[in-house]
């Protein structure tokens, strides 16, 4: 599994590097894929496209009451549900494999 953001098909001014790496990581997960798949080795490019609601964000966003709002706006990703979800793509059966899939907030606008 390598884990994806955002920047792997837009990047954003001020974010070259990270964005450079993550479309790497995308055409490396790609690359694997094909590789691997027909032995039996399934590779997953899960995208976590949105701030996971941690501490890490919490003192990130540096102000607890824009961290509540967000939040309830169901703008924060659950870390418990993206486990989940890690969880679920590693009990696949191969009949039904997934590549990528996106992780994003409820609330994200489109």
């Amino acid at each position: 599994m390598f884990t994806g953001a955002t920047a792997r098909i837009r990047a954003n001014s001020g974010f070259a590097a990270f964005a450079g790496a993550k479309f790497a990581l995308r055409a490396l997960a790609q690359s694997m894929a094909k590789e691997l798949g027909p032995h039996g080795i399934h590779v997953i490019h899960p995208i976590i496209d949105g701030p996971i609601d941690t501490a890490f964000i919490r003192d990130r966003i540096g102000n607890d009451e824009m961290f509540s709002q967000l939040k309830q706006a169901d703008l924060l990703l659950n870390p418990d549900a993206i486990a989940n979800e890690y969880f679920h793509l590693h009990q696949q059966p191969r009949a039904v494999w997934t590549h990528e899939l996106d992780l994003r907030p409820y609330g994200e606008k489109f």
